[in-house]
């Protein structure tokens, strides 16, 4: 039996480093919400992944 992940966590971007606790994506810190909205959408584009803002200060970016 195959299995195949179909979603994922690519990286994690925050302006918060208390937020985040390691685990298995990239964690991007940044230093303002600008910062990280900038580096949210570069990834984006280069992975051809989708960010979604977790509201906390935390954006993950996501493979569909």
């Amino acid at each position: 039996m195959d299995i195949e992940l179909s979603k994922y966590i690519l990286a994690v971007i925050t302006t918060d480093p208390n937020k985040v606790n390691g685990g298995g994506a990239p964690i991007f810190y940044t230093e303002s919400k600008e910062e990280q909205e900038k580096i949210a959408n570069y990834l984006s584009r280069i992975t051809e992944g989708v960010v979604h803002d977790l509201d906390n200060g935390v954006y993950i970016l996501v493979k569909h």
